[in-house]
């Protein structure tokens, strides 16, 4: 997709403030500082209409990204960092939860995972929680380039493994400075809409 009108319309917390445009969702989900803002930066061609943070845990609301008049891509608190406080965590559970089970328009998650590693407890549980709720999901594994092709290979497979992967959910490789993955996230992201 040809991206040249964005724009992040809101920040909500609550079902009543979300859009009510009707647009297909996509859910960008993953533990803080895994590159959720650069993977959204990359694929709608901006710097930095996602901010990027050194802090991770920035995040504190369901922020919506119109795309061409199209479809949202909506950015979700990252999950497995410690220095939020439990009760913090507990209702940025509960706001995630209620989006991901109750959004009518949400037709998919991009459960971002970074390929140099296995993907954690907090991923695997996220997947879990996203199978037992049916919801589709489509795996993007970033920072592609801090490794060599072989590595790619093996690691990808190995993601694929430890999360116990569904055959109908993508993984896509994807580095947000090579550009490697955007096509093929694009038209992932098509077969939803």
């Amino acid at each position: 997709m040809k991206v040249n009108k964005v724009e992040m319309i809101m920040s909500a917390v609550r079902p009543e403030q979300y859009p009510e445009t009707g647009y297909p969702e996509f859910a960008l989900a993953g533990r803080s500082n895994v590159g959720k803002s650069s993977f959204i930066n990359r694929m709608i061609g901006r710097k930095s209409l996602a901010r990027t943070s050194s802090k991770p845990g920035k995040t504190q609301t369901l922020n919506f990204y119109e795309i061409e008049d199209q479809l949202y891509f909506v950015d979700v608190p990252g999950y497995g960092y410690a220095k939020v406080s439990k009760t913090e965590r507990e209702a940025w559970g509960q706001m995630i939860e209620q989006y991901l089970t109750g959004r009518e328009p949400l037709k998919a998650v991009l459960l971002i995972v970074d390929l140099r590693h296995d993907p954690s407890e907090d991923d695997c549980m996220m997947y879990e929680f996203l199978v037992h709720y049916n919801i589709p999901t489509i795996v993007i594994a970033t920072k592609a380039d801090k490794l060599k092709r072989g590595q790619i290979a093996t690691n990808r497979k190995r993601i694929k493994k430890v999360l116990n992967m569904r055959p109908e959910d993508e993984l896509i490789v994807f580095s947000s400075e090579t550009k490697v993955g955007i096509e093929e996230a694009w038209k992932a992201i098509e077969k939803y809409r």
